[in-house]
Order: C-alpha cells, then sequence, then structure tokens
C-alpha cells in the first residue's frame, strides 16, 4: 500500500500512501530519511536525540530528518517512519473508503518491521 516516487530527481526516492508523501531519502547516501510527525512530537523527538533534526527541504513544523547513519537503533527508525505512515494515511488519504480499507488491513496485519 505503499508507493515509491521519485517526483524531486532521480536519486530521491519518496514514499506515499494513497497519494500523499510520509518519507523520503536520497538513494545514493543515504544518511538520513525524512518523516512527517505530529508537530508536538516532533519538537520532543529533536529535543531528545541529536540524531533528529528539521527536515532541510519540508515544513519543519512537520517534518523530521532522522539520521541514519549515527547510533539510533534500527528499530527506532522504523518506528518513525511507521508513524509517519499512519500519521498520512490517518488525516491526508482520501477518499475516505481508502482510508479505511488500508487502516482495516493495517489493523488486521500490522506493519513490516
Amino acid at each position: 500500500m505503499t508507493e515509491e516516487t521519485t517526483p524531486f530527481d532521480e536519486t530521491t526516492l519518496v514514499y506515499k500512501v494513497g497519494g500523499r508523501m510520509y518519507a523520503c531519502a536520497d538513494m545514493v547516501e543515504f544518511g538520513h530519511i525524512a518523516v512527517k510527525c505530529d508537530p508536538d512530537t516532533a519538537v520532543v523527538l529533536r529535543e531528545q536525540y541529536p540524531e533528529v533534526t528539521a527536515a532541510w527541504h519540508f515544513n519543519k513544523r512537520y517534518w523530521n530528518d532522522v539520521r541514519t547513519d549515527s547510533d539510533l537503533p534500527d528499530r527506532f527508525i522504523r518506528e518513525q517512519i511507521r508513524n509517519s505512515y499512519l500519521l498520512v494515511l490517518r488525516q491526508n488519504v482520501t477518499p475516505k473508503s481508502l482510508r479505511e480499507e488500508i487502516l482495516a488491513y493495517v489493523e488486521e496485519h500490522g506493519l513490516p518491521e
């Protein structure tokens, strides 16, 4: 239920759900991944982890860059991607029937690790 696109250039991979972006990373130098966040959570994560910063080319209120070449556990990085996916799915995916179908699938099967 994720679409992979390269709308910006040939090396920037954008992940979408229901046509809406939830993550973005450079395929050549995979040093960080941009993920969408609840604004309050975004600030807390930036304060708690020096490897999490405001995403460079995105709305800094909603987007964080998470370093992938740091000491952050893989589990933490995957959690941020999952949280971003669910946030975008719940807030932005239309039509409502598509959103409900994807959420029902996620509730039944979970998201991959």
